[in-house]
């Protein structure tokens, strides 16, 4: 198999998971300070970065994925792992109309991912 292919998949799944708990990880500690909160995330993210980068970079300098497959990609996987995150670690509920907002983007990767010619 084709590393290009899989890497970034892979890399921004990864990077989503610790994006998403330096954006919202910090709700379930309401007793932090405003100020640690803000550090804390920038570190986190910092690490994220390191993750999404390179997963953009193998990606679109190998030919595997246009930048725009790329960003719709990364779109579905941020929104899957904030779904896993608001249950499992926020314990929200899953709504029917977050499962349609789902639905409506894996139908935005079906239409990205269609031949062009």
């Amino acid at each position: 198999m084709n590393p290009s292919l899989l890497w970034p998949p892979l890399l921004l799944v990864a990077s989503n998971v610790m994006m998403t708990f330096a954006w919202y990880g910090h709700l379930k500690r309401p007793a932090w300070p405003l100020w640690l909160a803000i550090a804390v995330s920038w570190g986190i993210a910092l690490l994220e970065y390191c993750l999404a980068v390179p997963a953009n970079r193998i990606g679109y300098i190998s030919g595997t994925y246009s930048g725009q497959q790329l960003k719709v990609m990364q779109e579905v996987i941020t929104l899957s792992v904030f779904a896993g995150f608001s249950v499992l670690y926020l314990g929200e509920s899953l709504r029917w109309n977050y499962l349609a907002a789902m639905g409506c983007l894996v139908g935005a990767v079906v239409f990205i991912f269609l031949p062009t010619d």
